[in-house]
């Protein structure tokens, strides 16, 4: 376990964003904003030499959706959805709005199927499970606590009733959840949750760092994980095991770069993934929702992406008297695509590969996905004549970039710039085609999210065949 260090200059600063709830029922377009403008119900974008081509399903809903987050310095991110495939192959889409997170019930092929469930007082999409009779939801519920904060829970329906909300956080553990960033994921017996925490009291009183909780099907807690890990974790990434600790990854902005947390909570000598400078928005976004995720091979290889700086000189800072923080300097202004192997869960392999390099352009929104049997598609929007300050950009954006790779990191195909977008989870069917859900709508990024987001009634649902 790591110990709390002191509150600094630079501790998180997510809890400044405007409350998501505070804009849920706004429909204006804000200047510049992100304007809703709907592709026909089913578009086909033209193939890439082994890529297919994207179609899309659209989905009307029973809410209004605010598509749109304010990140660090107030940037322009994505409201997360989460697209989950249950063992039978049908589909779940969760989002939240003004009265709680809905979870849409879908076909396989990505069809309504029924109405929604909507489950009251969640406050955010940390990570979604599909089964063939529900769901199972990590989000933030309303608790007593001297923050006055939520707490992170997870909630199971079955055939449309709850079958167990438990809270992970709270009095007794001296923790809050004031948002999760979280990852939810499941091995067939025991569920895994990956999140934020605030500390509410004891040794961590005041501080931010990340909780992993083990749940059983029945929702009770089980042994394994731990109560504070990386501090200040600015992105999560996990990934079921049939047995043994869950793979995960942080990223951690005191000792500054992307961990290995498998099992360990990720102290003082988890081995780095990446040296980057990881002060709170600098980092390129967090996992899941908005950079990368965890892929593994069918050889027990690892493979994440994420958007990177790099690193010109990385040193420990002989200022930290406990020998902990590091400082790095960034090796670029703006942020790169980069992918990172490990061996096992527990070992990196080698240095991360670099997909882009154009200095003047940032890319946002990384995302990884199985591809086939050998293959990797990558994905993330870029943005030109991009301005930079405290680690965050604005800039003209020109595209959502498809590219696959294989499990070396070597080019397979060009970059296939597409109408569909990528703003959370994506999941893989039986026969290994990749699916999402997303808001309909043209992305600007020139300015500043200053006001409440503007909203949508309908989600398309993507399809990428291999």
């Amino acid at each position: 376990m790591t110990n709390a260090r002191p509150t600094t200059s630079h501790r998180r600063r997510h809890v400044a964003r405007k409350p998501l709830a505070a804009g849920l029922g706004a429909v204006g377009v804000l200047a510049g904003a992100w304007y809703a403008t709907a592709t026909p119900t089913t578009t086909t974008t033209a193939a890439a030499p082994q890529l297919a081509a994207v179609t899309n399903t659209t989905v009307n809903l029973a809410a209004r959706f605010p598509y749109l987050s304010a990140g660090y310095n107030n940037t322009r991110e994505w409201t997360r959805t989460a697209t989950a495939v249950a063992p039978n192959g049908t589909l779940r889409v969760a989002w939240p709005a003004s009265d709680g997170v809905h979870v849409t019930p879908l076909t396989a092929a990505g069809k309504r199927s029924g109405a929604d469930t909507v489950v009251k007082g969640a406050k955010e999409v940390g990570g979604l499970v599909a089964h063939n009779d529900g769901f199972a939801l990590l989000t933030r519920v309303s608790d007593t606590n001297k923050w006055r904060e939520t707490a992170a829970a997870l909630i199971r329906y079955k055939n449309g009733t709850q079958a167990f909300r438990t809270k992970l956080t709270g009095t007794a553990s001296h923790d809050t959840a004031p948002l999760l960033d979280g990852q939810l994921t499941w091995n067939g017996t025991k569920y895994g949750t990956y999140f934020v925490v605030h500390g509410a009291g004891g040794f961590a009183d005041g501080h931010f760092g990340d909780k992993l909780s083990y749940v059983s099907a029945k929702g009770a807690k089980l042994t394994g994980g731990w109560s504070w890990g990386c501090s200040h974790n600015e992105g999560i990434a996990l990934h079921a095991e049939t047995t043994g600790a869950f793979t995960s990854l942080c990223f951690d902005d005191w000792r500054s770069g992307l961990f290995v947390s498998t099992g360990i909570g990720a102290p003082d000598n988890a081995p780095a993934v990446q040296r980057e400078q990881c002060w709170a928005g600098y980092c390129g976004g967090t996992f899941a929702g908005r950079t990368g995720d965890l892929v593994k091979s069918s050889t027990g290889r690892y493979a994440t992406a994420f958007a990177s700086r790099g690193a010109a000189s990385a040193a420990k800072n002989p200022a930290d008297a406990s020998g902990r923080g590091w400082t790095v300097k960034p090796k670029t202004s703006t942020h790169q695509v980069a992918v990172a192997f490990l061996k096992n869960r527990n070992t990196p392999a080698g240095k991360p590969a670099y997909l882009t390099s154009a200095a003047g352009t940032e890319n946002v929104n990384v995302h990884i996905a199985p591809y086939g049997k050998d293959r990797l598609l990558v994905s993330w929007e870029s943005l030109k004549n991009a301005k930079c300050s405290s680690g965050t950009c604005t800039g003209t954006f020109t595209g959502t970039h498809l590219r696959l790779i294989d499990w070396n990191g070597a080019l397979k195909t060009p970059d296939k710039v597409v109408q569909a977008r990528i703003s959370g989870d994506i999941a893989t069917l039986k026969d290994g085609s990749l699916t999402w859900a997303y808001a309909p709508v043209t992305p600007s990024y020139a300015s500043a999210l200053t006001g409440a987001s503007p909203t949508t009634t309908t989600l398309k649902v993507a399809r990428l065949k291999p």
